[in-house]
């Protein structure tokens, strides 16, 4: 099977469970009502806020990853760094982590860096950008450790599958399995090019993967990463201005529904469509009367301040999929 009909299957399959989990959260609004909620209800000056917020903080990740790559001694220019950053985020909404191999695959043509360095600094970024939402997590279990435990007790599902997945053997067995295969993979193909290419690969890799520990201005990375997650979150709590009935519900109740949402983002569909809505929703409701009313405009809500991330990401990264040839032809000239 030629590649790009892998890549149109994989398309089809996670658009399929994309549009299934949305379909699930969704099956009982009323889309009148949505509608007239989207015309009559929201403050669209906070949704433009919301837009600027969000590309502020794809700018500071790129500059954040310029750090990263010049402290290998592969200086990127700032803007193919912003490029490849929201092309990445473009292509996730196509296939689920395809992102950051497209994001290093496009800034290591221009700027001639190794994939595998580019690839190593993502992967670096992966684990930066874990510990934040760890803590955000924590500071959530701390602050609404009641209305954490609502939510369990409301909705057993997702507490069992939390449970099953730390006890379910097939994933102890990926733990075990997969790196003893990659070893007898190595030891087979020894003294081959395969193996050669892999060595030269992995190198790469690990190269990347440990360029945040030659980092000179360590004190901006850490303020850029900072500022990165600060911005994130701002993104979405602004998205509770743009709706009267989320307006007063506070800075916890923002971070609690974020935290939610960005766990929702991990699930293998475009965008996290469904799974974030069925999160954010689910944490909203923790805040509000439960009524048939504010369920429905809680259902609004996600699907606004979803559509404004999902707007960001196709429309910046079409731009940007149009100005990269651009850009650097000129530049070259």
């Amino acid at each position: 099977m030629h590649s790009w009909y892998k890549q149109i299957l994989k398309f089809l399959v996670f658009l399929c469970i994309s549009l299934f989990l949305f379909w699930l959260v969704y099956r009982d609004q009323n889309w009148n009502d949505l509608r007239r909620a989207l015309e009559e209800e929201v403050n669209y000056s906070w949704v433009a806020v919301v837009c600027v917020v969000g590309i502020l903080s794809h700018v500071v990740r790129a500059l954040r990853w310029q750090l990263l790559t010049l402290s290998m001694g592969c200086p990127i220019r700032l803007m193919n760094s912003f490029f490849g950053v929201m092309i990445g985020y473009f292509a996730n909404l196509a296939i689920p982590r395809m992102g950051e191999f497209t994001r290093c695959g496009v800034v290591s043509k221009y700027e001639h860096v190794p994939f595998p360095k580019l690839l190593g600094t993502v992967v670096a970024e992966r684990v930066i950008d874990m510990f934040f939402l760890l803590a955000y997590m924590l500071i959530v279990i701390v602050s609404q450790f009641r209305e954490i435990l609502f939510f369990l007790d409301t909705n057993k599902g997702v507490e069992e599958r939390f449970v099953s997945l730390a006890h379910s053997w097939k994933i102890w067995m990926v733990i075990v399995v997969v790196p003893l295969a990659v070893y007898g993979m190595w030891r087979l193909c020894r003294g081959t090019k395969l193996q050669q290419r892999l060595g030269v690969f992995l190198s790469g890799l690990k190269e990347g993967i440990l360029a945040i520990r030659k980092v000179k201005q360590m004190g901006l990375f850490v303020f850029y990463s900072v500022l990165i997650w600060g911005l994130y979150f701002l993104m979405f709590y602004f998205c509770f201005f743009c709706f009267e009935f989320t307006s007063r519900l506070g800075m916890m109740a923002g971070m609690t529904a974020f935290v939610f949402g960005s766990f929702g983002m991990v699930a293998p569909v475009q965008g996290g469509i469904g799974a974030w809505h069925f999160m954010v929703i689910s944490a909203l409701m923790l805040y509000l009367p439960h009524t048939p009313e504010m369920e429905s405009m809680a259902k609004a809500f996600a699907f606004l301040t979803h559509g404004i991330m999902t707007f960001v990401y196709i429309a910046v990264g079409i731009v940007c999929l149009i100005a990269l040839p651009l850009y650097n032809t000129a530049r070259n000239k």
